[in-house]
């Protein structure tokens, strides 16, 4: 199993899945974007049997990209409305297993320090006071950070988003590869500001770190984190039996337990209380289909490191 979401819930699947059926899982967690690469990388010999978890655009990328299998749950006709157009568009190469906001958050006591006004829109990220101080994914390897960049770029404009990008870029200290990276390194203290998934950020806060999530005034885009069969997979009939145990509800209250606060896709699946109240969030219409596909992946990528990430601060 490609795994794609925070270390202690890949985890607890693979064990938890393991007690249960007798079967091994050899667990590998990885960012989206690295699970892409590396599974476009395996095609001729493929090593993954199934990639679980991570946001949804690389799934759509693999799926464009004829690296995953085509098929239809028995249980999918059950689950939420927004895990079924994913499969939709992914012509069944794929399916949502939660959905998460994107925002940022800052660290409270450190911004109460410097006497700053805490930033509450994605305007105020590029304000010259903040240079320095926010982290950031590097798009490249995270899925976190693409959904940033194609958030941006539906809110903006393209040439309008890339004017941003630039002047954020001034602002920003790091882009490691980890999505939730930003957020923890909010809570150690080590920036000031950090973009990352809103129930990332409320995991720091709820372990009693100074974080404090924001839901950008502008809006915001989310992630349906999917689940794909890997084409040509050396297991594909014990992959179909993770992936139908994958989207019961007992399988998905593994996520509140191992500190994650998604949106879980099977709507008997508690919603944990932690989780952001997504009918308080201005949500964008993410456009799925255009930021799902390998073209424009690769395109806004190109000219992200060009103009972005290779520019001087």
């Amino acid at each position: 199993m490609y795994c794609g979401v925070d270390e202690a819930w890949c985890r607890s699947m693979a064990t938890t899945y393991e007690k249960e059926t007798g079967v091994k899982v050899d667990m590998i967690r990885m960012s989206a974007g690295e699970t892409y690469a590396r599974i476009r990388a395996e095609k001729d010999n493929p090593h993954g049997d199934i990639w679980w978890g991570g946001t949804g655009d690389p799934h759509l990328q693999a799926a464009d990209d004829g690296l995953t299998e085509a098929y239809v749950s028995p249980k999918r006709a059950q689950l939420r409305d927004w895990a079924q157009k994913q499969a939709t568009i992914a012509h069944d190469r794929t399916v949502g297993i939660y959905m998460g906001a994107l925002g940022f958050g800052y660290n409270k006591d450190e911004l109460a320090r410097r006497k700053l006004t805490a930033p509450a829109c994605w305007s105020d990220l590029i304000k010259p006071e903040f240079k320095g101080e926010i982290q950031m994914a590097d798009p490249n390897a995270s899925g976190t950070a693409w959904t940033v960049l194609a958030t941006i770029i539906q809110l903006m404009g393209e040439e309008n988003a890339f004017t941003y990008l630039k002047a954020l870029h001034a602002n920003v200290n790091e882009y490691p590869k980890t999505g939730a990276a930003p957020a923890l390194s909010i809570g150690q203290g080590e920036t000031l500001i950090g973009i990352a998934f809103q129930h990332d950020i409320i995991n720091v806060a709820r372990s009693g770190k100074p974080a404090q999530v924001v839901s950008p005034c502008e809006g915001t885009g989310y992630e349906i984190g999917s689940m794909s069969l890997i084409k040509g997979a050396p297991h594909p009939e014990e992959a179909k039996k993770f992936y139908e145990w994958a989207l019961t509800p007992a399988a998905q209250k593994l996520a509140a337990a191992a500190g994650s606060f998604q949106i879980p896709s099977n709507p008997e699946t508690p919603v944990p209380p932690e989780s952001p109240d997504l009918s308080k969030v201005k949500l964008i219409a993410y456009d799925f289909a255009t930021y799902g596909s390998k073209a424009t992946r690769n395109r806004i990528l190109a000219r992200w490191a060009e103009q972005v990430k290779n520019a001087p601060r």
